[in-house]
C-alpha cells in the first residue's frame, strides 16, 4: 500500500502552498495576507497578530469567511460575535463591520468582488 504523502498541518503559520501566492498590500502592522485571484473574486488567506484591531468599514459586496486559527471578534452592524477556528461568518453588502482579534489567527475570506487587495508585487 503507498505511503500517505499527506502532512497535518499543526502550525501557527500558512505552508508554503500559500505563501507562495502573491502577497498582498495590507497597511496594518500585524497582519499579512496572500491572494488567490479569479477573474470575478478574491480568496484571502490572512494572518493577525492578537490584539490587531480592524478599523469599521464596509463594502458594496458580500464577503464569506472561516476561522481557521485563533479567535476573533467580529462586530458587524453592532452587533459583537466571537468567533473561534472552524466558525464561518457571512457579511452582507454595506454592512458596517470591524474586527479585533483576541488571539493569533488565521483566516480565510472569501470577497466577491476581484480587486480587493492588491499585490505587492504586480498589479492583481
Amino acid at each position: 500500500m503507498p505511503a500517505d504523502k499527506t502532512k497535518k498541518q499543526n502550525s501557527s503559520s500558512y505552508p508554503e502552498v500559500i505563501t507562495h501566492l502573491p502577497e498582498a498590500e495590507f497597511p496594518i502592522k500585524g497582519g499579512r495576507a496572500w491572494i488567490s485571484q479569479s477573474e470575478t473574486h478574491q480568496i484571502v488567506f490572512f494572518e493577525f497578530a492578537a490584539s490587531l484591531n480592524l478599523p469599521k468599514h464596509s463594502h458594496n459586496y458580500p464577503q464569506w469567511g472561516i476561522v481557521i486559527e485563533g479567535k476573533m471578534e467580529l462586530t458587524v452592524d453592532g452587533k459583537s460575535t466571537v468567533y473561534q477556528k472552524g466558525d464561518e461568518y457571512l457579511v452582507s453588502i454595506g454592512a458596517v463591520h470591524c474586527a479585533r482579534f483576541l488571539e493569533k489567527s488565521r483566516v480565510m475570506d472569501f470577497f466577491s468582488e476581484k480587486s480587493r487587495y492588491k499585490s505587492k508585487s504586480s498589479s492583481i
